[in-house]
């Protein structure tokens, strides 16, 4: 998703190779993040990777040498998967920036801009999950170029009746209708009496919620504490304007930990998920919280 490869661009490129293609605009349209996206890297090792980046970073190695930051920075960037065009996705950059880590330091070999390590011997990985791979870009990022975590969640969601964003919004006013999505926006104006704004979020767009205060009080700490929310109730159109009036609120958010393997997560089908464990797991804390305004 995101470039150390191009010199120039400052540091709104991504990955350690090659670029994504610049002559192929005309059928194809690439988005790259920059370095100041990436949680945890700071201004001067990003400066020092864009002023030593006169050629492709071949490999971690090469990172480190020419650009002369910290392992941790190197560890932070394999992270955010940004080796990417270098041939290695996330777990295998970060095998190497953690050997480099492990390394003793050998002051003649580095004067004399050799490796003071021979080849690594190959180490088979276990690929990571689609769902993890997520995970992981809102960890480093806070959002994601391959997929929206609802998107492997949307079989299961399917089977609670849920309707996808995109369907809400066809709907008539007076539908039936239930949608669920990460909770972006919780809004409750001095002005609106009570009533909450919510707006929700899933692979295909958002849905604005609104909870009436006597909805709030059956409903309080789904609607005030979830970051997955599932919510049934009716559809109010005036004309492209669509909200959904909530009548019923449920808190999903542990189902988030089923997008990591370890918790069962398998494919972006999401057929063989398993059933979501009673605790609080890591990677609620990656999908950011919602901005709320009271």
């Amino acid at each position: 998703p995101f470039s150390l490869s191009a010199p120039g661009g400052g540091e709104g490129r991504g990955e350690v190779g090659e670029g994504t293609g610049e002559g192929r605009r005309a059928e194809h349209c690439t988005l790259r993040l920059g370095m100041r996206q990436v949680g945890g890297l700071s201004q001067e090792d990003a400066t020092r990777i864009v002023k030593a980046r006169d050629t492709p970073y071949p490999d971690v190695g090469a990172l480190h040498g020419r650009a002369g930051i910290p392992v941790s920075a190197i560890e932070t960037l394999a992270a955010a998967d940004a080796f990417r065009s270098a041939g290695l996705d996330r777990r295998e950059a970060l095998w190497q920036a953690r050997a480099l880590a492990k390394a003793p330091p050998l002051p003649l070999f580095e004067a004399a801009g050799q490796r003071e390590d021979g080849p690594e011997p190959a180490v088979a990985l276990p690929a990571m999950a689609a769902g993890e791979q997520v995970v992981e870009d809102y960890r480093t990022f806070r959002l994601s170029l391959r997929a929206h975590p609802l998107s492997f969640l949307r079989d299961r969601l399917a089977r609670r009746g849920a309707l996808a964003a995109e369907a809400v919004a066809r709907a008539q006013d007076g539908d039936r209708a239930a949608t669920a999505g990460l909770v972006l926006v919780r809004q409750r104006p001095g002005s609106a009496r009570g009533v909450i704004f919510m707006t929700l979020e899933d692979e295909t767009g958002t849905v604005n919620v609104v909870v009436w205060p006597n909805v709030l009080e059956r409903y309080r700490r789904p609607v005030l504490g979830g970051r997955l929310a599932l919510v049934r109730g009716r559809v109010q159109r005036a004309g492209e304007i669509v909200h959904l009036v909530a009548a019923h609120v449920e808190d999903l958010t542990h189902w988030l930990d089923l997008l990591t393997p370890d918790q069962g997560a398998a494919s972006h089908g999401s057929r063989h998920l398993a059933a979501a464990p009673a605790r609080h797991p890591r990677n609620q804390r990656v999908i950011p919280r919602s901005r709320d305004f009271r």
